[in-house]
């Protein structure tokens, strides 16, 4: 049976207790609805509540929340239990006190996420060879970081590792030792084929009906792919940061913030590239049009952050989708190359050669080795 996580915002008088209560209340008719509710948790200072329903389908879990007690969740998602305890620590209520009619749960599911990068440079066949060398000893450094920092390594996308903190202030220092320690590592060995970004974002499990962690997953993403050798945070993580150490600040030199406007920028450049990136025919020249600026402002605004002009990074942008395609075997190369907007084949393998050092058919046979 699918599970669903839904949102509810509550107004400032509602407690911990309260919740507990709405929650105790879905449990006694729950059955009557085909429903199930696992847990919940509840955010006091941002006034969120969020519960775990296992539930035949979303009007069930309206159904039940509606008669228990008339208080209907402003979203619903489906969600992976799996996902949702990699993220979250947990998919079933806590132990109770003894002797207690509820069960008062006063946990935040508001989480720091942390996007690791890792940015291969392919040169040649053993240095492919390598990078995978240099993976594995990357997990093992992540994992004793995460660890050390009460972090949950919580899914891997592509090259991509997130990471779940409940502590912003752990979130930080968990990234500068992790650089730290990574780049001690890779200069110890003289290995100079897999470069590090990191990015924090934070935010609560439902955003929108778009997915779980959406907002805070995507955004520590696309901050993990701007080519700053600096860790990038959002703005939301350098204020929660500093007003729990009012006497350590975010260092400059080590951590890029970005600004509200950069973040809104950021987000609006990859949705309109992630829809549009396919089509061979897209130019610098639709991204200003399509995001409201004129040619210059567009072109200064992405230099400035991405340090790549429009065409590089459209072209780079297309490049690294080739990757997880190069993976998979039943895809030839030519398909690839129109999948990805490139007018022809022999056009994507120069690009790609270029980038890696190293090309499709070479890298392909490699990964798959």
């Amino acid at each position: 049976m699918p599970i669903y996580m839904d949102r509810h915002d509550v107004s400032e008088e509602v407690t911990a207790e309260n919740v507990a209560q709405l929650h105790y209340e879905d449990l006694k008719i729950q059955h009557k609805f085909g429903c199930k509710g696992l847990t919940y948790w509840f955010d006091d200072e941002r006034k969120t509540a969020f519960c775990l329903v296992e539930a035949p389908n979303e009007a069930a879990v309206i159904d039940m929340h509606d008669s228990a007690h008339g208080e209907i969740p402003h979203r619903i998602v489906e969600v992976d239990k799996n996902v949702v305890e990699s993220f979250l620590g947990r998919i079933e209520d806590p132990e109770k006190s003894q002797n207690t009619k509820l069960n008062i749960i006063n946990d935040p599911a508001f989480r720091c996420i942390m996007a690791v990068k890792l940015n291969s440079k392919f040169l040649d066949k053993s240095s492919l060879s390598e990078v995978k060398l240099v993976s594995e000893r990357f997990k093992e450094i992540l994992s004793e970081i995460v660890k050390g920092g009460n972090g949950r390594l919580a899914h891997q996308d592509d090259e991509v590792f997130f990471i779940s903190f409940t502590s912003v202030e752990n979130a930080v220092k968990c990234s500068i030792n992790l650089q730290k320690d990574y780049k001690n590592s890779i200069e110890r060995d003289s290995i100079d084929s897999t470069d590090l970004s990191i990015a924090l974002s934070a935010g609560v499990p439902v955003t929108s009906k778009n997915g779980f962690f959406d907002k805070a997953i995507n955004a520590s993403k696309r901050m993990s792919g701007i080519e700053i050798p600096m860790i990038k945070i959002s703005t939301e993580i350098k204020d929660l940061y500093e007003s729990q150490n009012l006497n350590n600040k975010i260092d400059p030199g080590k951590i890029y913030t970005l600004s509200d406007t950069e973040e809104t920028f950021l987000q609006n450049l990859i949705d309109f590239t992630e829809k549009n990136y396919t089509d061979e025919s897209l130019s610098s020249s639709d991204f200003y049009k399509e995001l409201g600026y004129s040619k210059s402002q567009f072109y200064r605004k992405i230099t400035g952050l991405l340090r790549k002009s429009p065409n590089f990074f459209l072209k780079e942008f297309r490049l690294s989708k080739s990757i997880s395609l190069l993976k998979k075997r039943e895809v030839n190369i030519s398909e690839i190359a129109y999948k990805i907007g490139f007018n022809s084949q022999s056009y994507f393998s120069k690009c790609f050669q270029k980038k890696f050092k190293v090309s499709p058919t070479l890298y392909r046979s490699t990964v798959n080795s």
